[in-house]
Parts: C-alpha cells; structure tokens; sequence
C-alpha cells in the first residue's frame, strides 16, 4: 500500500469549503498519508486547523499496518482532545506480512491504549487479493473482530468487492457490539441488511460521485442514529474536487451533500453525526 500512498501526497489538495453551521466528526481519515510526516509536525497541526476552521473539530485517525496504528497512537496522544486512534491491519496488508502474528501481537498491545477506541480498518478486500491469498485475509478479519470484542471496542470495516463475505464473516463469528462499515460502498438492499443487523454505515466522499446513485439512495435509508460521515483522506476527495488530494476539512462537503439528500437541517445533521461518533468511541476529550 506504501506506493500508493505515496503517490497521493503528491496530489493539490482540494480547497477549503465553508464551515458547517455546527460542529462534527471526522469518522475516518489517514493523516499521515496526507502529510508524510511525524504526528506531532507543524504539517499534522495545519490540517487539524484547517479542519477545525470549517468546524470539523474532531478526527479518528484509523490505522492498517502495525507501523502505522504506533502513527496514530502517537497522533491521538498528541492533538489528546482532537484526535482519536483506531488500530488494526488493513485486509490488504493481512496476506503479505511477513510474520501475521507477531504483528497482530502489536495490534492487541497497541488496542489497550486509552486513546484507541477502536480496530480498524480491517475487514475483507477481494479487489486487489487474489484467490489464494483470501483465506489468510478472512482469518485476519477473524482475528480482529475477536480483539474487539475482547476490548468492547468499535469494529471499522473495510469491505472492498466483498459484500456477502463480511456479512457473512460477522454472523459465523458473531459481531461486536459496535460494528462501523467505512465508507459504505454497497446498494439499497445491503444497507437494509446492515441496518437490521444494528450496524453502522459510514459515508465518504463517493456519496457526491456522479457514479454512484445506490450510495444516495442508501443514505437516505439509515436512521439517524446508525449513520456517521467521514472523509477517508486523503482518498476519494467529493465532487466538484474529485482527484484532489482529500483532507478532514472537506466533511464539510460531504455533509452538505448528505443533508441534501436526506432532507435534513444542515446544523442538527452535523450535531447528530458527531454525537453518533462519540457514542461509538467516546469522547474525544477524554
């Protein structure tokens, strides 16, 4: 995944919208890979202010290699009232580790810190895992939604051309408590899945793609308190600055698009999206 990270901090970044009339969460974002930087760099605090400047105050940095989730740690103790952790291996990371377990052993000491609210982002990826390599990739899933369960913490998901997998994956082994589908990439009848089950969707920036109708009639499906909005930066910028290089301060967009579709009042949609983030990770000040 590094050269692909790599090549998207070479990106413009997307310009700053106008701030949102109430302040929100940030459910998913890789600062690291927006800045190529050390958490507590002066590059890190640029885009926490800017994100906080259109009232986007508070982020969850989200790992996926065992290197990485240390990154967000080390982030989360830094901005220790901005800035949450999630720790996990990405399902793309899981089959090509060189020793699976003694990274796993890193993701279970780095979960019982305070900061870490929740593991992720794991789940399945059958768009760049070939066939021989989904075993190893479903028992690292396995693994980690066993960890949190073990740890009462959220489970972010990462499901990529793989929808019936997870799903099934989470009934075999049963499911946590708090179980987040980051950026929600699945049709209507997916979602009414989901939300039956209690889980959580969460929407990015695809939400604004001309090319996906089925994300907008999802969203207007899942009630209120099941729903959270993230930016998964510095990926999947929303339109009109789709293949820019995405920040937290861009939720404001991705809010405004949402609200529409829902027809909702912009400020309490915001209110309400944060309020589901700190009951699924706590609070961001603690």
């Amino acid at each position: 995944m590094a050269d692909r990270h790599n090549r998207d901090i070479d990106r413009q970044r997307a310009p700053l919208p106008e701030p949102l009339p109430a302040p929100t969460v940030d459910a998913h974002a890789h600062m690291e890979i927006i800045t190529d930087t050390a958490p507590d760099s002066p590059e890190v605090a640029e885009v926490i202010a800017e994100a906080k400047s259109v009232n986007v105050d508070r982020i969850m940095q989200v790992g996926y290699s065992a290197e990485q989730s240390a990154w967000c740690v080390a982030a989360a103790e830094k901005w220790n009232t901005s800035v949450l952790a999630a720790v996990a291996l990405h399902p793309n990371e899981a089959p090509v580790v060189e020793n699976l377990e003694a990274d796993w052993a890193v993701i279970a000491q780095l979960a019982e810190h305070p900061r870490v609210r929740a593991i992720g982002e794991t789940g399945l990826d059958y768009f760049r895992t070939p066939p021989e390599l989904r075993a190893r990739q479903q028992e690292s899933f396995k693994w980690h939604i066993e960890l949190a369960k073990k740890t009462n913490k959220a489970l972010v998901i990462h499901d990529r051309d793989s929808h019936d997998d997870v799903l099934s994956v989470l009934l075999e082994v049963g499911a946590p408590e708090k179980v987040i589908f980051h950026c929600f990439s699945g049709d209507v009848a997916m979602a009414k899945t989901c939300i039956e089950r209690g889980y959580v969707l969460s929407f990015a920036g695809t939400l604004t793609f001309k090319n996906a109708p089925a994300l907008r009639e999802a969203v207007k499906l899942v009630p209120l308190d099941q729903l959270l909005v993230e930016t998964d930066s510095p990926f999947l910028a929303p339109m009109p600055h789709r293949g820019a290089l995405n920040t937290p301060a861009q939720i404001a967009n991705i809010v405004r698009a949402m609200a529409l579709e829902r027809d909702a009042d912009l400020g309490e949609l915001a209110t309400a999206l944060g309020n589901n983030a700190e009951r699924l990770f706590g609070s961001f000040a603690s």
